[in-house]
């Protein structure tokens, strides 16, 4: 198993290494775009800024390469957000892979959503994991409830936790934060 971390900046890539270090990867971190379309799996991480982010991927030309990818893709927090049409956070134009937007929240709960909420989820990437089990998210931004979702939990307003697309996924919190649900779905992502 040859797993490809994609390298732009984002805050959560230490997480994820030692995530997948406790299931026995270890996982490459890069930008080389050789290196990323031969890997077995590529996880776009995210914790960070919509536009900022979007022009570290245009700089590498990871912009263009992201959506050619034809191994499993798993887009994490701001990852999946940016695996959208659109977000919201610096007028942002997504990569396309999701059909919908990513809005902020507009709630009298405090932004951002911080802690731990239930997700409810269906498909490959929740086999074996409970309806309505707890994960950890932290984010200001959300994906619009669409076609693609695959995992659903409301802080004030229901939004898309997960989605899938083909061989593209995205999730909407850290499954990296989210212990033993949180791996169980890693474990899922890896088996693809």
């Amino acid at each position: 198993m040859n797993v490809v971390i994609i390298d732009y900046g984002a805050g959560n890539i230490q997480s994820i290494r030692f995530a997948l270090a406790r299931l026995g990867i270890t996982a490459t971190l890069s930008d080389d775009v050789a290196i990323i379309k031969n890997a077995s799996h590529v996880i776009f991480p995210g914790v960070g800024e919509a536009s900022s982010a979007m022009e570290k991927l245009r700089t590498t030309g990871l912009d263009k390469l992201l959506p050619t990818l034809t191994q499993p893709v798993l887009g994490i927090c701001l990852g999946m957000q940016l695996m959208c049409n659109n977000t919201a956070e610096g007028k942002t134009k997504g990569l396309g892979i999701f059909d919908t937007d990513v809005v902020r929240f507009e709630t009298k709960l405090n932004v951002p959503h911080m802690g731990w909420n239930t997700v409810s989820g269906k498909g490959i990437l929740f086999q074996n994991i409970d309806q309505n089990s707890h994960f950890y998210l932290v984010h200001s931004f959300y994906a619009v409830p669409n076609e693609n979702m695959v995992g659903a939990c409301t802080y004030d307003v229901s939004f898309a936790a997960a989605l899938a697309e083909d061989n593209f996924f995205g999730t909407q919190f850290h499954p990296e934060k989210s212990g033993a649900v949180g791996a169980s779905l890693l474990q899922n992502f890896l088996a693809l």
